[in-house]
């Protein structure tokens, strides 16, 4: 790779510290080459992330069938709507073309795939023996499960991660963190748009809040160190508390990783391939849940402690 190319790749992920390994290793190098190909041809970001989502709902469509042509042919499939939910990020930072509404349909991508992943894994279900219990069939009870994973389990995983990541960010390079919002802001910009004018807007914002809102449901100690540093710092946060959240953060974000789509995904084709697809909702509902739930208490552990002692009168430098 060129100097000069070297330096526009740089450009083109948020931090190694927030990177996965897999992402680094093939993704992301794989996305930046994709991504000089749409910049030299003038294609909004948006696009590719619109083309995504018809991937990963042909994948979902694959892995309705019970055949491993069809299902390999999915795994492809799904590899590929990743690849361009890298590309559309990257292309985003390479061209300055960033904004909420790339934000908000990167997430809504990632949840068109699941939900026929999800479908997909209920329909072929249905009418299978219970492990254990092959006298009975799954019935109405493997759709209430994949219900569950869907809009709860996996949801609240995904958010939390996504939060970790940006409030991460957010403090190693506030530049490169601009996706940590608050709902409080969002409140006030949804209170000047009109929806007459901008229906479409005052739309996706109302979603937004909801998003962000329970993000922050999900981090009350955090809240309350954010709010200790803003009053005590405003904007302007010491380069020593920077340093002293990221030490406690940076180990962290190897499970706010897990708990997003490479393992997942990974998982989830192991099921495929194997025939038992519920040993994909087995690693969700505990193995992923009980890293959700450490995660969640190591870094509440880690804003109790540090605003302590910006309450006791630490003068961070």
């Amino acid at each position: 790779m060129k100097e000069e190319d070297k330096e526009i790749y740089e450009a083109s992920i948020k931090s190694k510290d927030t990177e996965e390994f897999l992402d680094m290793w093939f993704y992301r190098p794989l996305g930046f080459h994709c991504a000089l190909f749409f910049r030299n041809r003038g294609i909004h970001p948006n696009v590719i992330t619109i083309a995504s989502i018809f991937l990963g709902v042909a994948a979902g469509v694959c892995f309705y069938q019970e055949s491993i042509r069809w299902n390999m042919l999915g795994i492809l499939l799904l590899m590929w709507a990743n690849l361009y939910d890298s590309t559309d990020g990257q292309l985003a930072r390479i061209t300055g073309q960033k904004t909420r509404w790339g934000r908000i349909l990167d997430g809504f991508a990632g949840d068109c795939w699941f939900f026929c992943i999800y479908y997909a894994i209920a329909v072929r279900l249905t009418f299978a023996p219970i492990p254990f219990a092959p006298q009975h069939e799954w019935g109405v009870i493997i759709w209430i499960i994949c219900s569950f994973c869907g809009f709860w389990i996996h949801g609240s995983q995904c958010q939390l991660a996504d939060y970790y990541r940006n409030i991460h960010l957010y403090f190693i390079n506030e530049k490169n963190g601009n996706e940590f919002h608050n709902s409080a802001i969002q409140r006030k910009e949804y209170a000047l748009v009109s929806w007459r004018t901008d229906f479409f807007w005052k739309l996706f914002l109302t979603f937004y809040i909801a998003y962000v809102e329970n993000q922050e449901r999900m981090s009350p100690k955090f809240q309350q160190f954010i709010a200790a540093v803003h009053k005590k710092y405003g904007t302007d946060i010491p380069r020593e508390l920077r340093e002293e959240f990221r030490k406690g953060s940076l180990p962290l974000m190897k499970y706010t990783n897990i708990l997003t789509f490479n393992s997942r995904a990974i998982m989830l084709c192991f099921s495929m391939l194997v025939g038992k697809l519920y040993l994909y909702l087995f690693f969700e509902i505990v193995i992923l849940m009980i890293i959700f739930t450490y995660m969640n208490k190591r870094h509440e552990n880690l804003c109790k402690e540090l605003t302590k002692r910006i309450e006791d009168g630490y003068e961070f430098c």
